[in-house]
């Protein structure tokens, strides 16, 4: 019966023959601190805090014991040897905190032994156990102790992952409560954390909770170890979530505290967010997003307190409106993923400016129900990494065909994504975008054009993207104004009769006729919304005229060759070509600096632009770095180098392949958190 649990009580304080005097290691006791609005326990080991869901314990086993400890923080190991020794205790607890950011000694309070065969503790192990001054020991029904033991029957089995828990020993039973390490979101990027309720519901739970030592709210991360063994794709990454997603138990509120103040609870989660849990993600908590996904400048925040980046001098912006998400993957080691959204230009620059992966992908690659939305049939769903490796293992696993938007909602033709290695041919250098505004950053793009070339046998041809668009003979297609007019269209009417007119009409009658408190991004727009001019039929035109721009440019431009499911790769800058860009608006003023969203010259739409038009896919790819000097800390220091590759729509998982192919030829590489992304 290998896997089920009988347990077994002893102090260590019985009897037991040792060889030797037990030198006692020193752990830090377990420190109530407070019980949630949940009822979970919060508590300490030392400097470390952590959380314990009491409420919905992972198990629960009858036992005949009256403890003389309510709860005790230990350690469930599982082995298959038959003859446990101290070297095998000591060689899992050495993976243990070699893995785990979760797991330390202090879990060594109590120790819970599973064996796939019959098994038996030697001296050598209790010994070793004795070291650390344990309280409990619990074993397997398989495995026995040496030496002379009191113990305590247990009326029914339990099963358990391996790894740390919170025990609570109570009279008549003894139950197991999943842990979680606290972090402090120490740059601001959260909402709140969260945690799964385990209440056989599939709801989440906030942890709106600062502790005395920390301003930050704290993020709950449960141990790794608990999802080895677990061969789903994403098991035991955690992953956090834009605020515009559906958790199901977790307020939405589209960054807006008047939102939040008329919607209830999510009693569902967005397709997208339940897909990432059936993987086996793990969501940690809400994310801060400018305001109902605008693009407002980090100046214009007022419900939120704008996120930090921790590149640089700490003073740089995070850009708009995935800004929480892009810059707690470049600032946490513990936290894995984080979904936002695109529609103007949200995945895409908060990338660029914590120089880490991040994606627009092609239009209707995932569903976006239960997802606040800006433009019905322009946004999209993107997420950040640090590794391309990992980053590409998510996306190919996350965008199911199964999900993909249909036509319906895109005014597109039916999404084919093949995951093609024949790749493209030509590398498009258009030069009405290029090269970066930085001299010091174009060598590190000209490095990585020519990697391209070498490995896949490209060839370069530079081009005005403008000048090529306007020269199409489709009076339509070719105008840049009249496509990038039917975006404003799309995302106009479908932010406010989803949002904005709810919103409104909502406060109106709980306030006595008052406007809401919103952002000035909002505010205008919101108050003196034309409806003559945005509407559903001026919307459905959109969508016509939005696919008469993306047939031109997979005929002309970018298009499927039998070689290639796209003929070429575009490259250009999302961000600032090297320049910092910060989230103080004066320093943005200084010639070395730059602001965001600045259209080039020679050009008619920004790049940012041209996805959202023509439906394409769109990815940042970290690739250097440089030095500035700040005007905030006096002092050098450096800013990332990023490039965006844009391929035909549909050639996503076909660019996910070139760019791991970069990746092994080590072009593209992981970045770290922090100050420098390498």
């Amino acid at each position: 019966m290998a896997g089920k649990f009988v347990v077994v009580a002893l102090s260590l304080f019985v009897t037991i023959s040792l060889a030797a005097p037990v030198a006692f290691v020193k752990r830090n006791p377990y420190t109530f601190v407070l019980e949630n609005p949940y009822s979970s326990t919060i508590f300490e080991l030392g400097n470390v805090s952590y959380l314990a869901n009491t409420q919905y314990p992972k198990a629960v086993v009858g036992a005949d014991c009256e403890p003389a400890t309510s709860s005790v923080p230990i350690t469930v190991i599982k082995t298959n040897a038959s003859t446990i020794t101290k070297d095998t205790l000591e060689s899992v607890i050495k993976s243990y905190l070699e893995a785990d950011d979760v797991f330390n000694y202090d879990f060594l309070d109590g120790l819970y032994v599973s064996s796939s065969v019959k098994a038996s503790l030697d001296t050598s192990a209790v010994d070793y156990l004795a070291s650390f001054n344990a309280s409990f020991l619990f074993l397997d029904d398989l495995v026995s102790s040496s030496g002379s033991l009191t113990t305590v029957s247990v009326k029914s089995p339990a099963e358990l992952p391996a790894g740390p828990y919170l025990a609570s020993l109570g009279s008549g039973s003894v139950s197991f409560a999943t842990v979680y390490r606290l972090y402090p979101d120490k740059y601001r990027t959260f909402l709140f954390g969260a945690y799964d309720a385990n209440d056989g519901q599939d709801n989440h739970l906030p942890l709106g909770v600062f502790l005395p030592k920390f301003w930050d709210p704290m993020i709950p991360v449960p141990s790794r170890i608990y999802f080895w063994g677990d061969d789903r794709p994403l098991a035991g990454e955690r992953v956090a979530i834009k605020d515009l997603y559906d958790v199901k138990g977790l307020q939405t509120s589209g960054g807006s505290q008047a939102w939040a103040y008329i919607t209830p609870t999510a009693n569902d989660s967005a397709t997208a967010v339940q897909q990432i849990i059936d993987l086996g993600g793990v969501v940690v908590g809400k994310q801060k997003l400018a305001q109902f996904a605008s693009g407002a400048n980090p100046w214009e925040w007022q419900d939120e307190h704008y996120p930090f980046n921790p590149r640089g001098d700490g003073w740089l912006t995070c850009s708009a409106s995935s800004s929480g998400g892009g810059c707690s993957v470049a600032a946490y080691d513990w936290l894995d993923y984080a979904i936002g959204s695109d529609t103007g230009s949200s995945m895409r620059r908060p990338a660029a400016v914590s120089g880490i992966y991040g994606q627009r992908p092609s239009q209707g690659m995932i569903s976006l129900e239960r997802v606040l939305p800006l433009g019905g049939a322009t946004d999209t769903a993107g997420v950040f990494s640090r590794d391309p490796y990992k980053w590409i293992k998510f996306a190919k696993n996350w965008y199911s065909p199964s999900l993909h938007q249909s036509s319906e909602i895109t005014g597109l033709s039916t999404l084919q994504v093949p995951d093609s290695y024949a790749f493209p041919k030509t590398i498009l250098y258009p030069t009405d975008y290029l090269p970066l505004n930085n001299s010091a950053a174009e060598p590190i793009l000209q490095d990585f054009i020519a990697n391209m070339s070498r490995i896949f046998n490209m060839t370069v041809k530079e081009f005005n993207f403008t000048a090529t668009v306007q020269n199409w003979t489709d009076p339509i297609a070719s105008n840049l104004t009249t496509l990038n007019g039917a975006t404003g269209v799309i995302n106009s009417w479908t932010a406010w009769t989803v949002i904005g007119k709810p919103l409104l009409t909502a406060w109106a009658a709980l306030f006595d006729g008052r406007f809401p408190p919103i952002d000035p991004a909002r505010r205008p727009g919101w108050r003196a919304f034309n409806e003559t001019l945005y509407n559903q039929v001026t919307y459905d035109a959109a969508l016509e005229t939005k696919n008469r721009g993306v047939e031109w440019y997979e005929t002309n431009l970018q298009y499927s060759t039998p070689e290639s499911c796209s003929e070429s790769v575009m490259l250009y800058d999302i961000g600032t070509g090297g320049l910092p860009s910060f989230r103080e608006q004066s320093l943005n003023d200084s010639p070395d600096a730059s602001y965001l969203a600045v259209l080039p010259k020679t050009a008619k739409i920004t790049g940012a632009n041209i996805c959202p038009i023509f439906g394409c896919a769109d990815f940042t790819i970290p690739i250097g770095q440089v030095p500035y000097q700040s005007n905030v800390t006096f002092h050098e220091e450096m800013v990332p180098v990023t490039i965006n590759m844009v391929v035909k729509r549909g050639c996503d998982f076909m660019l996910y392949n070139m760019i791991e192919k970069l990746a092994d030829e080590g072009v593209l590489k992981s970045v770290k958190t922090g100050r420098t992304a390498f």
